[in-house]
């Protein structure tokens, strides 16, 4: 392909030049011409008169040995015909073969008129006067032998085609390798990514779109190289994850089959694989609606919803998991009514309500508060947990990610939740943040828009 590029820019470039300089020297010519023409006219008759009055004011021999030492025969051939047609010529070059006069044209001068002609366009001008002399009406015909500044003109648009043509190639085959040579270096690192080496440092420090191009695809590398790295992470997130409770259940699956269980010990063990299958049903429930939310196929069937009366009634039916542990909700909650699919934006409510109740203290407190402007409306959403630390905030909204560690076997769940959220939110035109302190508490900010949301 390279080669290929390299061929297309000298061929592009010296057919523009050949083509350029032939058709310039075409127009350069056809313009010219005109002028050419009359000044060869010009130039021949007033010679022709001067050779006139030369034999008219000198006797013949002396006119004719006059004529015969004149320097412009060195440009002019002079034949002076008799009116039986023959004929004595100055100045004739051996190499140049001399325009035919024709017998109506020696007629013609013989009578008193006058020829012109340029049989060969601006090459030759022939010219026919006649000299009138004591002997009678003689017939001079002056030829052109080769006119100066035809030939200039020539001369030079050959040089000059000639010059460009040599000069242009030598710089367009310089060029060239210097405006192919980051081309090259991005091919050679589109093979080492496609390799998977993300390694690659290009060094193109070009301003130019050549230089836009290598930035671009810089950037380009560094975002497959976090998908990689996010594709590795996916990869041992769900083979940990779906290896716990296929453990599990293969455990106590194993278990049963001892015969001298007993009834509350077969019970347990039955409870435990049917609570694992579940566990590893709903991740696999989150991971198939994850994707069909990210992959942008999900809907949206949009209603007028309470904004303020959805978050109550989400509070209400998670009340078995914070009454349980004394945890009270403090709410300041505005009537606000939204366009939003009401299925979806129940699912954001519940899984950021159920993060800040699994993570909290017992007796602890969750703020749930509401600001509306113009165009948004704002959820403040506060628990008194854990928090989360700087570094993993980021990180939250990733697919299977836990920022707590070091308490996985304490606080269960997929890692699956603020994901979902996310790709939510982001269909619904909205934006989520996250406000934490490790000991101090999250709070999530949701902002949706007041405008009806783009259901494409």
């Amino acid at each position: 392909m390279m080669r290929s590029l390299y061929i297309r820019v000298v061929l592009t470039f010296l057919v523009s030049v050949i083509a350029g300089t032939i058709i310039s020297f075409f127009m350069s010519t056809w313009i010219f011409e005109d002028q050419l023409n009359e000044n060869a006219h010009i130039n021949i008759r007033n010679f022709g008169q001067d050779v006139v009055q030369i034999y008219k004011t000198l006797p013949p021999e002396e006119a004719e040995s006059f004529v015969s030492g004149m320097k412009q025969l060195d440009s002019y051939y002079i034949r002076i015909y008799e009116a039986t047609g023959q004929f004595r010529s100055y100045g004739k070059d051996n190499q140049h073969k001399s325009v035919a006069v024709t017998e109506e044209q020696l007629k013609k001068v013989i009578d008193g008129g006058v020829v012109q002609d340029t049989p060969n366009g601006i090459a030759t001008v022939l010219l026919g006067l006649p000299i009138k002399t004591e002997m009678g009406t003689k017939a001079m015909f002056l030829e052109t032998l080769s006119p100066p500044a035809a030939s200039f003109v020539a001369k030079w648009a050959l040089i000059f085609a000639t010059s460009s043509l040599i000069t242009g190639s030598l710089l367009i085959l310089v060029a060239s390798i210097f405006l192919v040579r980051p081309i090259k270096k991005l091919t050679k690192a589109t093979k080492r990514i496609a390799a998977g080496d993300f390694s690659v440092k290009l060094n193109i420090k070009q301003t130019s779109e050549l230089g836009t191009l290598a930035r671009s695809f810089e950037d380009m590398m560094h975002d497959l190289q976090h998908l990689e790295q996010m594709r590795r992470e996916f990869v041992t997130n769900v083979s940990h994850e779906v290896q716990s409770p296929l453990t599990s259940i293969s455990g106590y699956a194993q278990a049963l089959k001892q015969v001298n269980l007993t009834d509350h010990e077969r019970r347990r063990y039955l409870d435990i694989i049917i609570s694992e299958a579940k566990r590893m049903s709903k991740m696999s429930d989150n991971l198939l609606k994850l994707s069909v939310l990210e992959s942008q196929s999900q809907q949206l069937r949009l209603i007028t919803l309470s904004l303020d009366e959805q978050i109550r009634r989400v509070i209400v039916a998670l009340q078995p998991q914070w009454s349980a542990r004394n945890i009270q909700f403090e709410l300041d909650l505005e009537d606000v009514k939204v366009m939003a699919d009401h299925d979806q934006l129940n699912q954001v409510w519940t899984n950021i309500l159920s993060n800040g109740i699994k993570f909290s203290e017992d007796g602890g407190l969750i703020t749930v508060r509401m600001i509306q402007d113009i165009k948004n409306v704002t959820v403040h959403i506060s628990d008194t947990g854990i928090g989360i630390p700087l570094k993993d905030q980021k990180r939250i909204f990733e697919r299977f990610f836990k920022a707590d560690r070091s308490h996985s076997r304490k606080y269960d769940g997929s890692g699956m939740g603020l994901a979902i959220v996310k790709q939510i939110i982001t269909l619904h035109q909205g934006d989520i943040q996250v406000e934490s302190e490790p000991g101090q508490g999250t709070t999530f900010v949701v902002t949706l828009p007041m405008i009806t949301p783009s259901n494409s």
